[in-house]
């Protein structure tokens, strides 16, 4: 069974946030493979369903980003799964807009959501990153993941999102070098502009 968990901050304040695209991963697979509706459970809202014949829970925590670990340590015993089946979709500064990387184990980057992860479960579990690049001109970090996506990322963004959910069964059928090949090729990221750093 693949338990795949999406990081965000809970509460339509944040749902447009860079720092939200893994809820709204999730939210995706959720609504294209007709999962169940979404349930209160172990801190946060759960979702169960079938991914090409593959049992698949969906996880938002809802202890905001830099408590993610606990709930998703609950959710993992309770299922006695390893970090093995555990997929973390999160953002990523240090990836151009729109690039998305896929590997297993490895450090938090800064990101507080893994360096809570890290802190429960250890660091073997799958991270799915997807890229929403630095901000321009040097502005500010924080403010940049916890601020909408621009309009020019909405040309990108809807189509990655699309393309890795009708992927997604590829990922256990050929691997992730597989799924990321073939997201990279049918949802290119953007060419980066002049003023991007």
């Amino acid at each position: 069974m693949r338990i795949v968990t999406g990081l965000g901050n809970p509460g339509t304040r944040y749902a447009s946030h860079r720092h939200n695209v893994g809820f709204m991963m999730v939210d995706h697979l959720a609504d294209h493979y007709g999962f169940s509706s979404w349930k209160n459970k172990f801190g946060g809202k759960l979702a169960e369903g079938l991914i090409d014949g593959n049992k698949t829970l969906l996880f938002k925590p809802l202890s905001f980003m830099n408590r993610s670990g606990l709930p998703v340590a609950e959710l993992m015993t309770f299922y006695k799964e390893t970090s093995d089946n555990l997929i973390v979709i999160h953002d990523e500064i240090d990836l151009a807009a729109g690039k998305i990387r896929v590997k297993q184990a490895g450090g938090h980057g800064g990101h507080n959501g893994l360096r809570d992860i890290d802190r429960h479960l250890g660091q073997d579990y799958w991270r799915l990153r997807i890229g929403v690049g630095r901000p321009r001109f040097g502005a500010d970090l924080d403010r940049h993941v916890l601020s909408d996506f621009d309009k020019a990322d909405l040309l990108w963004l809807s189509p990655l999102l699309d393309v890795m959910t009708d992927l997604w069964p590829l990922w256990d059928k050929s691997g992730h070098e597989a799924f990321m090949t073939a997201v990279a090729h049918k949802a290119p990221a953007p060419k980066p502009t002049e003023d991007n750093s």
